[in-house]
């Protein structure tokens, strides 16, 4: 009975643990490179050594930079008094390619589940309070600033994670003074009313504003 190589087996089961990839296209992926040149198979392995040596996370917003501070934290032009509270990395990049947001961000790195087992402690919850607290504390906001309020801006996604994970945040921010708003979230451009979910619409609804 044919078996594959034990290094064979191994590197498919680590490549089926990547999100949306299943066995039968980790298997694809690792003949793929058992038959590609021996500089691809260098050079991805260096790119993934690097990442892993050159990245890291930001001290203060928990996105990732390849110092201790990323580059939106240590941008000068940033405005101060704005702080997006994110899920993931991927939720900074997606609102960076708006090019209309100018404030700074905070990565959760994940939203409230119980189900998955995923609580306060595994979340950059606490962390943000302490953040807020130290701006408040070394009134970091420059005095230039068109507002002195900080303003935290819950981007979590509209799910029932998300919604779960903005409310926790607004309990354990609640003492602080400081302005929480969170996305509207109304019909997509483009969309069918028809088509449109009842939630979406409600949303629509509600943030309507004098045309």
């Amino acid at each position: 009975m044919f078996h594959l190589p034990k290094s064979i087996e191994i590197l498919i089961t680590e490549l089926a643990k990547l999100p949306g990839v299943g066995p039968k296209t980790a298997s694809r992926l690792t003949f793929y490179l058992l038959r590609a040149g021996e500089n691809l198979n260098e050079s991805l392995g260096r790119a993934l050594l690097n990442m892993k040596e050159g990245v890291s996370f930001c001290h203060e917003c928990f996105s990732l930079a390849e110092n201790q501070i990323c580059s939106v934290c240590s941008d000068s032009k940033r405005e101060k008094n704005l702080i997006c509270v994110v899920e993931e990395v991927l939720d900074v990049l997606a609102i960076e390619e708006t090019h209309a947001y100018k404030g700074l961000y905070h990565v959760l790195h994940g939203a409230l589940s119980p189900l998955d087992g995923i609580g306060p402690s595994n979340l950059k919850i606490i962390e943000l309070r302490h953040r807020i607290e130290k701006i408040q504390k070394e009134k970091l906001i420059p005095e230039e600033s068109e507002t002195q309020n900080l303003e935290i801006i819950l981007a979590t996604n509209a799910n029932v994670e998300g919604e779960a994970t903005a409310n926790y945040i607004v309990q354990i921010l609640g003492s602080l003074n400081v302005k929480i708003t969170r996305l509207a979230r109304g019909m997509p451009t483009g969309g069918d009313l028809e088509y449109i979910d009842s939630l979406t619409l409600q949303r629509a609804m509600e943030g309507r504003r004098e045309y």
